[in-house]
């Protein structure tokens, strides 16, 4: 993967260019803004916005190998609902989560949608 560009304060479209991630279910879209995360060599990082569009909810758990970061900063988000996308606890705009490698989180919807603020990033601090 090529180096992040330097970026100054470019427009961010939010009504189109929308992709579904890999391994999401339906309702669920994200527009990247900068990466050079390589999964492989476990180095790098990602910055993107994720859209969960209202009533869309998965039926997994996540867990990745790397740090994320989240900012709810609109509408509401759901964790913790069941495999037909009930219950779990309601988390409204402006809320944080920072997870390290290896925890489960989710599932995830929302009732009328949301944007959430994301950065995935391998360890940077020193530690082996």
């Amino acid at each position: 993967m090529n180096p992040k560009s330097h970026l100054e304060f470019v427009g961010v479209d939010l009504h189109s260019g929308w992709e579904m991630p890999p391994g999401y279910p339906p309702g669920f879209y994200q527009k990247v803004l900068a990466s050079d995360l390589d999964e492989v060599n476990k180095c790098g990082s990602r910055t993107r916005i994720l859209k969960i569009e209202p009533g869309a909810f998965s039926t997994e758990p996540f867990v990745h190998d790397h740090w994320e970061e989240v900012y709810l900063f609109q509408g509401d988000l759901i964790v913790g609902n069941d495999a037909n996308g009930q219950g779990g606890q309601t988390s409204q705009a402006f809320t944080y989560a920072c997870r390290p490698p290896g925890v489960h989180h989710g599932p995830f919807g929302s009732k009328d949608g949301c944007l959430l603020y994301e950065t995935h990033y391998y360890e940077t601090s020193g530690k082996k």
